[in-house]
């Protein structure tokens, strides 16, 4: 059993599963929608689901620091992410500078979601912590709502809820946090296996996340506009990711490492950032935190990346 949040981030999961990525690999997988790989910790503790795929979350760090056989595998989305913080259209020249900010409501979608450090990097800029906002908890579809209705002055979403706030007029676009991020490329989006059941069937795990790899590359051509974009866009529909054909293709997606690949030093930056804003009392060391052999085995299977349409200038998913 596969849990996955159904964004574009996603794709390459759905990829796999549509293009018998996962079944050449004799694997039969079922997947589950989830809201996020927080809620999916004590299902993947339990052995209920095996794989969960979703943005980083303080609920991984709390699993592992209460002894949940739990581990990432795989890196599933990283810099440029394309993520936006949002002003309210009646507010919006109030805002600035990041410093404008201050004392003003925002929206997050969940507490300890890794959204909060796309935010957390913006405020540091300015010498701002979470303590001089105040933070609102609103899902991703309902924040342009929030805005229009002045219950939050700002917010901080992804592609495509955030695209489709700024299109039907609800929001407007403010700061591309991409811009903050440091150090890059920036791991937000992982894969997190259940560790007891891959050291059980060490094979069957390998063979998983080399096709998931497979599902990665095919996303990552796309994202290039390569000859395969339609294919995939019609994968992301077919699986439930938000949006119509046309908002899919015209808004960016995120990036990825081809190979799964996180950015250590980008982990353990985000572990300080949940640390210091408390929704983790635990850090762990590398490798406590990150299994390498999945995608050092992808990269070995699967050779060198080819993008196929060279003369893209998007940066990240090479």
């Amino acid at each position: 059993m596969i849990a996955t949040v159904p964004t574009i981030a996603s794709t390459s999961t759905y990829i796999a599963a549509a293009k018998g990525y996962l079944k050449d690999a004799g694997i039969d997988a079922e997947i589950q929608n989830i809201d996020s790989v927080s809620t999916a910790m004590p299902m993947l503790a339990s052995n209920r689901v095996q794989v969960a795929q979703g943005g980083f979350s303080a609920g991984y760090w709390n699993g592992l620091a209460q002894g949940m056989p739990v581990i990432m595998a795989f890196e599933g989305g990283s810099t440029p992410l394309n993520h936006h913080i949002l002003v309210g259209a009646a507010v919006a020249d109030k805002f600035k500078k990041p410093a404008d900010l201050k004392g003003h409501a925002v929206a997050l979608n969940a507490p300890g979601s890794i959204i909060g450090y796309d935010l957390f990097k913006v405020l540091a800029s300015a010498g701002l912590t979470s303590k001089d906002i105040e933070i609102k908890y609103i899902g991703f579809p309902q924040m342009g709502l929030a805005l229009q209705n002045g219950a939050v002055d700002a917010a901080v979403n992804v592609p495509p809820f955030g695209d489709l706030i700024i299109e039907k007029g609800l929001g407007k676009n403010w700061i591309d946090t991409d811009d903050y991020l440091k150090p890059a490329p920036t791991s937000v989006v992982h894969y997190v296996v259940n560790s007891d059941w891959a050291k059980a069937n060490p094979d069957l795990a390998h063979k998983l996340f080399v096709a998931m790899g497979r599902g990665t590359r095919d996303y990552c051509q796309a994202y290039h506009h390569g000859p395969n974009r339609e294919e995939v866009i019609a994968i992301m529909i077919k699986y439930g990711v938000a949006g119509d054909h046309d908002s899919l293709d015209k808004f960016p997606w995120q990036a990825r490492d081809v190979n799964g690949r996180f950015n250590m030093e980008s982990v353990l930056d985000v572990q300080d950032w949940y640390a210091t804003d408390g929704y983790i009392k635990q850090k762990f060391t590398a490798d406590k935190l990150v299994d390498p052999s999945y995608a050092e085995q992808t990269a070995k299977e699967l050779g060198a990346f080819q993008l196929i349409n060279k003369d893209s200038k998007l940066g990240g998913c090479r």
